[in-house]
């Protein structure tokens, strides 16, 4: 094989892939974005890490869920149902914080349900 067919085959030890850490990174990110949560089960339920990011990001979601219903039912409480979606925003943004800087620290109010998901 020439020079130049050489360097047409991929070299395969040269192929990037996300290493450990980073993906366990994304996935606890996932975790906290909604229904983005499924990603990360499907992806990395065995991980420890991620798992307990999950766990908070599903009590999350299922609050996310019971307060659009109720929403849906009683319109009146709208200015109410703002206010616990922002501070459903505020839990995720702190349990995306978490993530990123490595901790596994129970989000405030909620964190402590966490433990009755059952994953």
């Amino acid at each position: 094989m020439d020079e130049q067919q050489a360097s047409a085959v991929p070299d395969q030890q040269s192929a990037s892939t996300i290493p450990e850490k980073e993906k366990n990174v994304l996935m606890g990110i996932l975790s906290y974005l909604g229904l983005l949560v499924i990603i990360s089960y499907a992806l990395a339920k065995d991980d420890p890490f991620v798992r307990f990011h999950m766990k908070q990001g599903f009590v999350l979601l299922a609050i996310e869920i019971v307060v659009w219903l109720v929403g849906v039912m009683l319109w009146q409480l709208w200015p109410l149902i703002d206010i616990i979606d922002l501070a459903v925003l505020v839990l995720s943004i702190v349990g995306i914080i978490n993530v990123v800087q490595g901790n596994k620290k129970e989000l405030p109010l909620v964190g402590k349900y966490a433990s009755y998901v059952k994953i």
